[in-house]
Parts: C-alpha cells; structure tokens; sequence
C-alpha cells in the first residue's frame, strides 16, 4: 500500500446526528430513514442531500449498524451522519468502508450497561489511515459492487414481499379474490365478511411452542446449529439473516424449525425496536434444522397447505398490531402464547386458502435463492474488505477502472 496518513477522524469529516424521533417512520415513506436498527425506515421528509455514513449511535449488544448512502434522507437524532470534509482528499465511500473495520473496536469502547453508546469524542478521537486517493478509488472500486448487488438483491426480496402482500390484502382484506362477484358480503359483528367464511381462534387450525431456553455461553462462532432469535425478526415483519446465530448444546425437536416454518415474536428488542407480534419465515439457505428462542413462538398449521395462507395473515392482517395491544411491559413487552392461540381470524373456504398458497410459494422460493446469494456475497466482502483496507491485499497496482464519484 502506498504510504499512509494517519489522522482524526474529527480532522477530516463532518460528525453530526440526525433530529428525528423513531417514530417519525412512516411505512410509504418518501426518503430512507435511518435509525440504530439494522433495518432502513422510511419517512416523509428528508433533512440531507448528500453522500453520507450512517452509524448507529446506541445499541443494547455494542454492535452498531452501518451503512452508506447517496441522496436524500432522513436520520434518527441517535444516529451519526459522518462525511468527509473534502472529496478530492478522502473519499466518503472509502471512509465507509474504513470504519467497518473498526466496528469492534467500537463495540470494546463504548460507553454505558444495559445499552451501549458511541459518544462524539470517541468517533472524533479514532485515529484512520489514509491511503493515496488513488488507492481509495481502486478500493471502493472493487469493493463497491459487493455492496450495491447486497442492495439490489434486497430491493428484489423487497418486491417480491410486496407482491405476495398486495394479493393477500386483495383476496383477504377486501374480498377481491377470484370469483369474489358470486360471492354475497353480509355484516357480521365484525364487519363485513363473505358469506360462509366464519371466525376461527388461531389454536383451531394451528398448533403453537415456544423455544428454547438458552445463556450467551450456548451461542459460537461455529461448529452450532443455526440459531433463530428475536434479532432474526425485521421490524415490519420478515426474516432477517444477519441476525442468525450459532448453538452449541442438547435441545428438544420441539425447540427446532424447519424451512418454510412460521414464528412469531413474543418479546421486544428495545423501545426502537419494537417486534413483538411480528412474523418471519425460516428461508431456505441450505439448512435443514434451526433451533430457535424462547422469545419466539413457532406456528405449525394443522394442514400443510395453510402454511403460506397463515404466514400472510400473521405478517400482512392487523394481527401484529392488535397482538401487540395485549402484550405487558414497560421498557420490553412481553407477549403471551395465550393471547396468539386465542386470536380470532375471518377464515376464508379451504379452496382459496389453497389456491393462494400455490401462488405465494414460488415467490418466497425466489426470496430464498436471493437471500443465498446475499449469504455467499456476504461472506466474500467480510474476507475482502479487512485485508483492503489494512494494504494485506494490495489493490494499488491493479489495472482497476476507478469508479467515478
């Protein structure tokens, strides 16, 4: 690597927070919203235009998301919005990648209990090496479409949510399902319903249990089972990867998932990261078994051909809102297996129940195949990017197109 400057981070970026509140989400918002969760928000406004970092201020485990953004956005008031004080000196897209590899020194020097924090003087104190900027050009170049397949590869997973939840809320929410014009609306004391379809509880057509039991001392770095916790929920609903953990230790079948199979979040995270009574669905990463959390609560349908119908009503229904009205607690909620097996659904006739799961499943199989290309792109840059960005891997002399800014 050429030779190197080493500096403040405060010497040669701009360090402030964004100004909103969590709940300034909006789930069809506008401009991305970047908070301490692991998931970009939405919101309706936006407060920068720029190329910018983002970085989580606060968490509960000291692990602090990161990302990198071009454009207009928004950003909570405990997140640092980090960019460099001059382009043609320090690449802000480069300092991204330079400050991944320091997120475990974060992680050993923030401050605080039962949440750690990133403080300003610790983020304006970091010393960071800089290489020529001929060096960072050819390193972001290289790095760079790593990260932009990652994204795009979750703008498809994206749209193929979307696609699955607009027929559930045709078919489900507004009665527009095939045949719907034959079909007579009567008033129930629920509303309006289909004539036939008839209020079922959740334990009628669905057998429900929780996880196991574990200490931090059952979780490894390998050689473990795949390990599904409440990390592994998206705030909205989902599944998310970057959350599986490893288990070392004896469990029951009982405590195991299997892909395709359903669970549903019965504690909180943090007030920021509210997830109790949301879903996700074990993806198909080429593993059969997953034990999972005893935060978690696995819904296996009496009928295998329920399963995608059930999934949808317990991600894209009201359910998770009104699930989350029973749930006690003050800074964690907690939500109990009664309350799930108790919840009452409108259920529509076995046929389109059926007819809307051969639809769904191909689409939560091209999730699947997406979600393991993200795995293997994954596990690429976390090898690349350290030996990058400490001059182990060389890129000075690679006969590299520069991607221009």
């Amino acid at each position: 690597m050429d030779s190197l400057r080493s500096l403040k981070l405060g010497e040669v970026a701009s360090i402030e927070t964004g100004k909103l509140d969590s709940n300034a989400a909006t789930k069809n918002g506008k401009y991305p919203f970047f908070t301490c969760s692991p998931e970009t928000l939405k919101t309706d406004t936006y407060s920068f235009d720029t190329k910018a970092v983002l970085l989580a201020g606060n968490n509960a485990a000291g692990i602090f998301p990161i990302k990198y953004y071009e454009g207009k956005f928004d950003a909570y008031q405990r997140t640092y919005v980090i960019r460099s004080l001059d382009e043609n000196q320090l690449l802000t897209r480069y300092l991204f990648y330079a400050l991944n590899i320091q997120l475990e020194y974060f992680r050993g020097v923030s401050t605080g209990v039962t949440t750690k924090f990133l403080t300003l003087s610790i983020l304006n104190d970091l010393r960071i090496n800089i290489p020529s900027f001929d060096f960072q050009g050819k390193a972001v170049s290289l790095l760079s479409p790593i990260d932009d397949l990652l994204e795009l590869n979750l703008k498809f997973i994206k749209v193929w949510e979307e696609i699955s939840e607009r027929i559930y809320n045709e078919w489900f929410v507004h009665f527009k399902f095939p045949e719907y014009k034959n079909a007579e609306l009567i008033q129930t004391p629920n509303g309006l319903s289909p004539k036939g379809w008839m209020r079922r509880k959740i334990s009628d057509f669905v057998r429900t249990s929780r996880g196991k039991s574990y200490r931090t001392s059952n979780l490894v770095e390998e050689n473990g089972i795949p390990f599904i916790t409440l990390k592994c929920v998206n705030r909205g609903g989902g599944f998310r990867i970057e959350g599986l953990k490893q288990f070392s230790g004896e469990y029951e079948e009982e405590e195991t998932l299997g892909v395709g199979d359903v669970f549903l979040a019965l504690t909180d995270m943090t007030q920021e990261r509210r997830v109790v009574g949301r879903v996700g669905r074990v993806p198909d990463i080429g593993v059969k078994k997953f034990v999972y959390s005893m935060d978690l609560l696995k819904l296996v349908p009496l009928n295998e051909y329920d399963r995608e119908f059930f999934y949808g009503l317990c991600r894209y229904s009201s359910m998770p809102s009104r699930l989350k009205e029973y749930a006690n607690g003050v800074n964690v909620l907690h939500l109990s297996q009664k309350h799930v097996n108790e919840y009452e659904f409108c259920l529509p006739p076995e046929s389109l129940r059926k007819e809307y799961s051969e639809i769904v499943l191909p689409m939560y199989n091209q999730i699947d195949i997406l979600m393991r290309k993200n795995m293997l792109l994954g596990e690429l840059k976390e090898l690349t990017l350290p030996k990058v960005i400490s001059g182990d891997l060389d890129v000075s002399g690679l006969d590299i197109d520069v991607l221009s800014e």
